[in-house]
């Protein structure tokens, strides 16, 4: 048997950090990991065994926030979706640096920090927020779809539009600073 504590209690970290972005408040973002668990509880059920329960627990999490704004959105203040989302991009780019263990790629990273969160942040949304997904969060396309709800091979083509997207303007940058002859 399945014990849902134990089950959800990898995710609590990475969940809190994207509600955080998303908030923007400590209290909020507690209030929203909580709402999701209670679903993610109360919806155990529904949820299809041999699929990806982390990519489940996030699309909740998605589906809540969306759904407290638009009921906040009635009433004042009101939240800067824009903000929200890149909030949460710097969730995923945070995570992305914290994947590094040696201090040889940290370095690197950290040299390239500002020209990759740069070229990751002028990308197109839709481009921008699968690149994330797949390349720093490991999600597959079928769990991207899931969560941003839309059909697998739009993932696939957003994901091959953005990587050389990406590519083109480091590519730029590298010759213009010599790491690439």
């Amino acid at each position: 048997m399945w014990d849902f504590s134990s089950g959800t209690l990898p995710y609590r970290d990475q969940l809190f950090k994207s509600a955080l972005r998303m908030t923007r408040s400590v209290e909020d973002a507690e209030d929203l990991l909580q709402e999701t668990y209670l679903k993610a509880f109360k919806y155990y059920q529904r949820f299809a065994e041999g699929t990806n329960f982390k990519a489940w627990l996030f699309k909740i999490m998605k589906n809540t926030f969306i759904n407290s704004y638009r009921k906040k959105k009635l009433q004042p203040p009101k939240v800067d979706f824009d903000e929200v989302q890149e909030g949460l991009e710097k969730t995923l780019l945070d995570a992305a640096q914290d994947a590094f263990v040696d201090p040889e790629s940290g370095l690197l990273f950290t040299e390239m920090d500002h020209e990759v969160r740069k070229t990751l942040v002028s990308l197109p949304h839709d481009y921008k927020m699968v690149v994330l997904l797949a390349d720093l969060e490991g999600f597959s396309y079928k769990e991207i779809a899931d969560i941003l709800e839309v059909p697998v091979g739009t993932v696939m083509s957003r994901l091959y539009r953005g990587r050389r997207m990406l590519e083109r303007t480091l590519l730029k940058y590298g010759r213009r600073y010599n790491y690439i002859t």
